[in-house]
């Protein structure tokens, strides 16, 4: 394998992997959304999920367990946002932005309480297994044998998400209430459960998102560890329309541009520079690439609301 092949396949290996829990995370957004509630809050369900799973696999010893834990984290700060915006009629965008603030509080505190450190847990139980049966298929079987596992998850979820929204009787009834909720409730349809439906979805989704992150990636927990992952997924979902499969190519894009700062830093380009890579592209996304996206349009409305 010449050089050049070999930094290629370096970057798609990496470009995929850091899609991973972008692409988990949007689909999550993508579901809270689609019921007419704004995804901000996915910081704060990534960042928790990412430090239950590492507190899960310490105190279980089990990888397994900790993606489970991570998952319940993330769905538990999804069920408080969902209680803010839901119940009490809290501005979504201040909602999301304050579970993201608490949620950066609460891990940081949690992590100096249990293990002594506000920067970092131990290592622990890592659930890292690369799909080396997957590598002796033609031309892509490297790049997606060195993948984890969750890849596999990744696809499912993918699929079944697509397959939920578009082709089934609870999908149209969560469109529905994402379009008008007003109308929905007219119609007899649960409004308020099926929100909660969508951003508990949401955040079991983001929840897994940053377990991927911390015991599947580095196995431990650093401060601040989504990075603000939770925000350029919320720009994904949109760019992607609102549909599982286009996410997936909206995803690659903000991977490439991860993978590919992280290429350039190991070749001496500083890394104050190229860390920004990612945030430059998230702004020029937003500038110029869903000025025409249109969002459904109950979002932040309820059924009360003329």
């Amino acid at each position: 394998m010449s050089l050049l092949q070999g930094n290629l396949e370096y970057i798609l290996i990496a470009t995929i992997s850091m899609s991973i829990p972008l692409i988990l995370a949007s689909l999550g957004g993508v579901f809270s959304a689609r019921s007419g509630i704004m995804a901000l809050g996915l910081e704060s369900m990534m960042m928790t999920g990412a430090f239950s799973a590492v507190a899960g696999s310490y105190a279980t010893g089990s990888a397994l367990w900790g993606v489970l834990i991570g998952m319940l984290g993330g769905a538990l700060f999804a069920f408080l946002y969902g209680i803010l915006c839901i119940r009490y009629k809290v501005n979504q965008v201040i909602a999301g932005v304050g579970m993201n603030l608490l949620a950066l509080a609460a891990t940081t505190l949690l992590t100096e309480l249990i293990w002594g450190s506000k920067g970092s847990s131990p290592q622990v139980a890592s659930i890292s297994v690369e799909l080396d049966f997957l590598k002796g298929i033609p031309l892509i079987g490297n790049i997606i044998g060195s993948q984890s596992i969750l890849f596999l998850f990744m696809v499912i979820f993918i699929i079944v998400g697509w397959i939920i929204l578009f082709k089934t009787v609870f999908g149209m009834r969560l469109r529905v209430v994402g379009e008008n909720p007003k109308a929905a409730s007219t119609m007899g349809l649960k409004v308020k459960q099926i929100k909660y439906t969508g951003v508990l979805i949401c955040g079991v989704l983001a929840g897994l998102a940053g377990a991927y992150l911390s015991i599947d990636n580095i196995n431990l927990f650093q401060k601040n560890m989504t990075a603000g992952r939770g925000y350029i997924a919320v720009v994904i979902a949109i760019l992607g329309r609102y549909n599982p499969f286009y996410i997936v190519f909206s995803a690659l894009i903000f991977g490439f541009s991860d993978a590919l700062q992280i290429y350039l830093q190991g070749q001496g380009v500083p890394s104050q520079i190229m860390q920004t890579i990612p945030y430059f592209v998230t702004l020029f996304v937003l500038a110029f690439g869903v000025k025409h996206i249109r969002p459904p349009a109950g979002i932040g409305k309820h059924e009360d609301e003329h």
